[in-house]
């Protein structure tokens, strides 16, 4: 990525990228009927208008319509379906690398290659949103680095400025062209203050070698959390690298969670049955251990739950694997 725009949010980078995506579009020959979005199903992106438009799951959207038009959802990983639904008349495609809200689910190479094809193919832009997997969460900087092709706007937000408010745009020089001046800006995006900080987020990053540490790391509780999964058969399945990985159970997960905080654990739940983990990226291989015996006596000790009604909406592969076991 060449240029940068700082913003105040994640919501708020994704903002900008929806612009940019859409002036782009505009400012080429017969380009004023290219106005279409395509997301993913079980995305998230934020709640201000705009990318709430292009977040999935209804119950964030349905309070607010009618939302911006032209946003159509595709569903991840399925190549036929986002075929289907690219049309000369999209702008942009805005894919999480790895799903946060959405389950922790990884887009998968076949699948990132063949949208960084059509927007090419199309005249449009490829949209990677970075907010929670991005800038060392899978132990790389970004997560569209294990995948082929670059994207052609890159959103960050979350750890940028170590809990200050700072977001950031990302572009490839083509495509950051399209902002004159004026088109788009922010009364304190960009400010010293959270910038500086932002700085020492990165040379912290750099210095304590705190990806390598996150890779291995991630490492270690994957594998715990793997040999957990076959211990307790209401595990369907473990998602995710480096420090962002999921628990999908056949069960609801809130007691679990509530148990872990008895525990001294924070772990949340997202789709009603998906333990979300993102531990920071100064986890010892100590920790690792004590939050694997947490969880693992958590899952124990928890009365089980009624099996998950939400387990029958969660995305297609997953149902499959589910089935296979």
């Amino acid at each position: 990525m060449d240029r940068v725009f700082f913003t105040n949010s994640g919501s708020e980078a994704v903002e900008g990228a929806l612009k940019l995506a859409r002036i782009v579009a505009k400012q080429k020959p017969g380009g004023a009927t290219k106005t279409r979005f395509l997301a993913m199903e079980h995305s998230f992106h934020g709640r201000t208008l705009g990318s709430l438009s292009i977040t999935h799951p209804v119950k964030y959207r349905e309070p607010f319509e009618p939302l911006i038009p032209g946003v159509e959802f595709a569903r991840l990983n399925d190549v036929a379906d986002l075929e289907a639904k690219f049309t000369d008349d999209v702008c942009a495609v805005i894919i999480e690398p790895i799903q946060g809200e959405g389950g922790i689910y990884p887009v998968t190479n076949e699948f990132w290659k063949r949208a960084r094809a059509l927007a090419t193919q199309h005249g449009a832009v490829l949209i990677a949103d970075e907010i929670q997997c991005g800038l060392g969460r899978t132990g790389k900087a970004f997560a569209y680095q294990r995948l082929e092709g670059l994207p052609d706007i890159v959103i960050v937000a979350k750890p940028l400025a170590g809990g200050l408010p700072l977001g950031a745009l990302l572009a490839r020089e083509e495509i950051a062209a399209s902002f004159s001046p004026g088109l788009h800006g922010s009364t304190f995006g960009g400010g010293p203050l959270t910038c500086a900080t932002g700085l020492t987020f990165l040379e912290t990053m750099e210095r304590k070698h705190l990806l390598a540490n996150v890779q291995k790391r991630g490492a270690e509780l994957k594998a715990g959390l793997k040999k957990l999964s076959a211990k307790f058969d209401f595990i369907r399945e473990i998602r995710g690298e480096g420090l962002i990985l999921g628990i999908d159970l056949d069960v609801e997960g809130a007691p679990y969670v509530a148990e872990a905080l008895k525990q001294g654990l924070l772990i949340n739940c997202t789709h009603d049955h998906i333990l979300r983990l993102l531990p920071p990226y100064i986890l010892t291989a100590q920790q690792v251990k004590e939050g694997l015996s947490k969880i693992e006596s958590v899952l124990a000790r928890t009365e089980r739950p009624a099996p998950s009604a939400a387990v029958t909406s969660a995305p297609a592969e997953a149902q499959m694997l589910a089935a296979a076991r």
